[in-house]
């Protein structure tokens, strides 16, 4: 095997393993600290269009760090800030590799992480029907977890296959058939977290990437192509769904979940009343309440808002920072979907996740997603590899 054969086997290896989270350390671990020393042994070229990249999450690190000072004896706190800015080291060390042999590459981590998806997707299933005894392991309160901790977190992990999977049908990269059968698994396993935040995003998500791999399309046969394939997705879907919806036990949490008035929510003491709440004290709090204190503060939760989590948790520079970050994210984002070139589909279907990521952190804690980090790696790496012209082509 070629040294650039052994490459891509340890990136097809950190998809893969991305999906199994039950323990800690996990997997994706071991597996990123291996493909690391792979690379580093040839080096990782870094562009300088990834400063920003690298100097918000640094700043936003150095937040959390000072603010973890008063607390060092707590271990839980030290373990967080220690996930933080090894999730900083995973973004940046994936945008880097992306300057060569991007195609490929991302294609390899597509592939790895598909697999991972099957997994906790299949893993979904077992325990949600308890199929083998297995329902204690793979679900959380009802909902099915799979290798997750959080039915949230897997829901939103299960949501970049499907959308990926989708558009693949949708330009003919992948038959219809096959195509449903690959999605199948994770898509199954993300209906059954019963996760509101999670069936958004999927909603979201493949909306913007069906509306911008129509306008990318090189032609008006293509586009005819796109329109009628998600128009048949979205009847089999519907289908699929009101099936799913005639078995009793499943309906009966669905008609839960689909509620926007849930009772954690409400009051004073509810999630939106301790984000309110936390809000004037944080104006007063430069350095935060300290990482995982607000729990301590608020009733034993944390905060559900990425936002105001990365002030509690990292201060005023952290949350400042995390607010740039998202900025500038946001401009590079959609200005990169547009730019003609081999890595365009990969860029959209990667970017509708992520941009929704983004918005859905206004009701849950994503800074410690490894997911979303690996999608901030990709999307900057893309936007460090440039395009073929100096101006982003506009779609026709």
């Amino acid at each position: 095997m070629s040294y650039a054969g052994i490459k891509r086997a340890t990136l097809w290896l950190l998809g893969a393993s991305s999906g199994f989270v039950l323990i800690e350390p996990s997997p994706y671990e071991l597996i990123f600290l291996i493909t690391l020393f792979v690379f580093a042994l040839t080096g990782i070229r870094f562009s300088q269009k990834l400063l920003p990249l690298a100097l918000l999450l640094l700043a936003f690190n150095l937040g959390g760090i000072v603010s973890l000072i008063p607390w060092m004896d707590d271990g839980d706190a030290v373990r967080f800030m220690a996930v933080s800015v090894y999730l900083m080291i995973t973004a940046i060390f994936v945008a880097g590799i992306i300057s060569q042999d991007a195609v490929g590459r991302l294609e390899t981590l597509r592939r790895g992480y598909l697999f991972a998806a099957w997994c906790a997707g299949f893993a979904a299933i077992l325990g949600y029907f308890d199929i083998a005894n297995l329902g204690a392991t793979f679900t959380l309160y009802g909902r099915a977890s799979g290798t997750f901790k959080d039915p949230n977190v897997l829901g939103s992990f299960l949501v970049l296959p499907v959308v990926y999977g989708l558009q693949r049908m949708l330009t003919g990269q992948t038959g219809f058939l096959r195509g449903l059968a690959l999605i199948s698994a994770p898509l199954a396993g993300l209906f059954l977290t019963f996760s509101r935040g999670a069936w958004g995003v999927l909603v979201a998500s493949a909306m913007i990437m069906i509306a911008l791999t129509f306008l990318a399309a090189p032609d008006a046969r293509s586009r005819l192509r796109i329109a009628t394939m998600a128009l048949i997705a979205l009847a089999v879907m519907v289908v699929a769904l009101l099936v799913a919806l005639s078995f009793e036990d499943i309906r009966s949490v669905f008609e839960v979940r689909a509620s926007l008035d849930q009772d954690y929510d409400e009051g004073v003491t509810g999630r939106f009343g301790n984000q309110l709440r936390a809000i004037p004290m944080l104006l007063d709090a430069p350095n935060g309440f300290g990482p995982l204190r607000f729990r301590w503060l608020f009733n034993q939760t944390d905060p559900h808002n990425v936002y105001i989590n990365s002030f509690a948790s990292y201060g005023w520079l952290g949350g400042l920072s995390w607010l740039g970050l998202t900025a500038a994210t946001c401009y590079v984002g959609w200005r990169l979907v547009f730019w003609r070139g081999p890595t365009q589909l990969h860029a959209i279907a990667i970017w509708s996740v992520l941009f929704v990521t983004i918005l859905q952190g206004f009701q849950i804690d994503s800074d410690h997603w490894r997911h979303f980090y690996l999608m901030l790696g990709l999307v900057w790496g893309l936007v460090a590899l440039g395009r073929a012209s100096d101006e982003p082509d506009a779609a026709s």
